[in-house]
């Protein structure tokens, strides 16, 4: 069914493509590494692992893409953050049409290319301080830090490709490739390492993940129907209008957006910290950068920080991208109301009122799903599953996302 719609076929063969391309530069690393102490230092740092997750896997081999969609994504925080001090930002984006997304999306770019090279720096001082890139000079340093930041460039130009000619999501398909892709290292890895001895300990991530999955499933799928009826129009001998329908309000609107969110800005005190520990020797600036990584390395502080932040980014993706105000308007417009409620700004109060609340189970659960794995490991003191159970969020709600998207292309041929 899917591949007998000539449109939809083709918009998955580009998506397929898109990530051959991308997972081909993944494995082009930048001169001058040691791929063995690379290895052992992220297989025993969770932040470089997280960090590794938003490059789709190109940090793991230091590849041209190492810093993945990470700048993109923190861009595109800032500028969102933005619409809510600067009308001018809020009207280009949610009322300008076509033209104002076009127009946004190109400040997001600008601000990339700045946010990239901190962070480029940021992971080229870490990688030397640890022995993993050697002796640079100046030129050295530059020519490395103009291939990472072009990587980057590359790879939010391919997300806005897959967005714009293939379907779903570019930038969370990208992070979702690079997940996927590390699937068979770590069965192997799981194979070879397997300790019966382990089997609770195994069991009780099956039970954590079946958790997440069940979870994320019934939350998105989740919705309060509002009732809406549309008033009677009578033109000649046609009667118009009566019928009765409902208006869905999913529980989770933002989808898996606050997790990505959470998890960028997370990961600045990460890299400033490390940054600043190999680049002087002040001791103010030492100071900072001891508390910084304490900060990152008391997991239950790091927890709390985690749940409050996805918390807040689920309220703030809503509201940026669900207007009640725009909603009751083009209800009272077209003669809609609901049972009880007067048109106009009653209408808007209480479908802002019903979302408020809706939305607040979903980013509790949200938070909650999303620290789970984080309390896992701090009780049994194991890390990867701490940036395992994050990846199968992701997985899942990104799989769901494209399956939605799917049967939308399938409706629209239908109908």
């Amino acid at each position: 069914m899917i591949f007998t719609d000539k449109t939809l076929r083709s918009r998955i063969l580009f998506v397929l493509g898109a990530l051959i391309v991308f997972r081909f530069l993944s494995a082009i690393p930048i001169p001058g590494i040691d791929s063995t102490k690379l290895q052992i230092f992220i297989n025993n740092n969770q932040f470089l692992g997280v960090l590794n997750m938003f490059s789709g896997g190109g940090l793991s081999t230091l590849s041209i893409m190492m810093l993945g969609v990470g700048p993109y994504i923190t861009s595109s925080i800032i500028m969102q953050l933005l619409t809510i001090m600067s009308p001018r930002l809020k009207a280009m984006y949610q009322e300008d049409g076509e033209v104002g997304r076009k127009k946004f999306s190109q400040l997001s770019r600008m601000i990339t290319v700045p946010l990239a090279i901190v962070q480029g720096l940021g992971l080229i001082f870490l990688l030397k301080k640890q022995g993993i890139l050697g002796s640079l000079s100046l030129f050295g340093m530059f020519a490395n830090l103009s291939v990472i930041v072009a990587g980057s460039m590359l790879i939010m130009w391919i997300g806005e490709l897959i967005s714009e000619f293939g379907i779903g999501n570019g930038v969370s398909l990208i992070i979702f490739a690079g997940i996927v892709s590390r699937i068979p290292k770590e069965i192997a890895q799981f194979l070879f390492t397997f300790n019966i001895a382990n089997l609770p300990v195994y069991i009780l991530f099956l039970a954590v993940g079946a958790l997440i999955v069940a979870g994320v499933v019934v939350m998105t799928e989740a919705e309060r129907p509002i009732p809406v009826t549309y008033a009677k129009q009578v033109r000649g001998d046609h009667v118009a209008g009566g019928t009765q329908t409902y208006l869905p309000l999913r529980v989770n609107q933002a989808g898996v957006i606050p997790i990505i969110f959470a998890l960028s800005i997370l990961l600045f005190p990460q890299l400033i910290g490390n940054a600043l520990a190999g680049m002087t020797s002040h001791h103010v600036l030492i100071s900072i950068s001891k508390g910084l990584l304490w900060f990152v390395a008391n997991t239950w502080l790091y927890s709390l920080f985690y749940f409050i932040f996805v918390f807040l980014f689920t309220y703030f993706y809503t509201a940026v991208t669900f207007d009640p105000n725009q909603l009751a308007e083009n209800l009272q417009k077209n003669g809609a109301f609901v049972p009880g409620i007067r048109p106009g700004e009653a209408t808007r109060a209480y479908i802002e009122k019903v979302l408020t609340r809706i939305t607040t189970i979903g980013a509790v659960f949200l938070g909650c799903i999303a620290v789970l794995p984080l309390i896992v490991k701090a009780v049994t003191g194991i890390t990867a599953f701490a940036i395992g159970g994050t990846a199968l969020l992701i997985v899942v709600s990104v799989v769901l996302d494209l399956i939605k998207k799917v049967e939308a292309q399938l409706s629209m041929r239908e109908y």
